[in-house]
């Protein structure tokens, strides 16, 4: 390819993922299509059956006048990248043929669960590609040192052909929301919001633990499952998945305590970073804290209310270490990933720059 030249660059998932891996791909699809052109080809797999579209992929295919291909037996470009491979878990065959000078294989899932159970089927998502593909190089790409670690964990345990490596560098989440200025008056205001899956929610010691009668607040979004049950405290303010925006949940809380079921751990957790966006204080589990480099807390739940208790006290801490976060997510920035983006397919396509 001659200097300059712009790769053809050919995005393949199944678009019917909801939040995490269809919002990634929409922010990423706004970037990559300044340094390559770009095609979206959709997988209909097992796992989201019937052609859908997540809204936040749909709405960045609009701006971007980009029109998704389905039913597409062949797929040819310099670069492919295929996002999310555990699409292919419920079925055995990919149903298509990838060629590209190289295959890049975003891992949005985590291939092993803390303790090193398998997540799901890798080799068996894997090979499916491997197997559909014509490639001179086959990558995968962790979005997190999390997941970079749980990658190659599995890879020492369950050596892959050879024509496999793994990128360098980490295929972050694009985050690209405004800052808000951090309370100058934090109180002992509490929440957590997730999707209401059981992998993401705590026992209910912890959560007990993390949302004690003692604070002033505690409103959980997501809490779905939880609001069935007769014991919820009355102290908790549950609300559903999906029922109040983002900014009304963060305007009622001054902390995230984020802790998740000990056999399940964020690949990225891009709440963590909404959080610290929205100028909150966010507590985490030390390996999901490990993404932001400084930017999240890594804690135990035992250390929750000592933590709270120290920046209520000390409020011109609490706004100085919002900022130094958010000053940290600028390493999730378009133009951060962009640079490293162009640098990638550049190399990938045989450009010389």
């Amino acid at each position: 390819m001659k200097a300059g030249a712009r790769p053809s660059v050919a995005y393949v998932l199944d678009p019917g993922f909801p939040g995490g891996t269809s919002s990634a791909v929409a922010a990423e699809l706004e970037v990559a299509v300044k340094y390559s052109k770009v095609q979206v080809y959709a997988l209909d797999t097992r796992m989201f059956p019937g052609r859908r579209v997540a809204p936040q992929l749909k709405a960045a295919l609009k701006r971007l006048k980009i029109q998704i291909i389905w039913d597409c037996q062949t797929i040819s470009a310099d670069v492919v990248i295929f996002h999310n491979p555990s699409c292919l878990k419920f079925q055995d065959q990919m149903g298509l043929r990838l060629f590209a000078r190289h295959l890049i294989v975003v891992t949005h899932e985590n291939f092993q669960r803390p303790g090193g159970a398998l997540a799901f089927d890798v080799t068996k998502c894997l090979s499916q590609i491997e197997q559909g593909s014509i490639a001179l190089h086959r990558s995968l790409a962790p979005v997190s040192k999390w997941n970079r670690q749980t990658v190659e964990n599995w890879l020492a345990e369950n050596p892959f052909p050879s024509s496999w490596s793994v990128l360098p560098v980490e295929w972050f989440n694009i985050f690209d929301d405004d800052f808000k200025v951090p309370t100058s008056h934090p109180k002992d205001r509490r929440g957590r919001h997730s999707r209401p899956g059981s992998e993401k929610f705590p026992n209910r010691d912890v959560l007990n633990a993390c949302f004690p009668k003692e604070a002033e607040n505690n409103v959980i979004l997501g809490a779905d499952v939880l609001m069935r049950t007769l014991d919820r405290p009355s102290y908790w303010t549950l609300f559903p998945f999906g029922s109040i925006s983002i900014e009304q949940y963060f305007d009622e809380i001054d902390f995230l305590v984020y802790f998740t079921a000990p056999t399940w751990r964020e690949s990225f957790g891009r709440v963590i970073a909404e959080a610290i966006a929205a100028g909150i204080i966010a507590i985490t589990d030390p390996d999901t804290a490990s993404t932001f480099e400084g930017g999240a807390i890594g804690a135990s739940p035992e250390d929750v209310n000592q933590i709270i208790a120290q920046y209520v006290q000390k409020p011109d801490r609490y706004a100085e270490d919002v900022i130094t976060a958010q000053n940290a997510l600028s390493r999730f920035s378009p133009k951060a990933f962009g640079d490293q983006f162009n640098q990638i397919i550049q190399q990938a396509a045989g450009t010389n720059t």
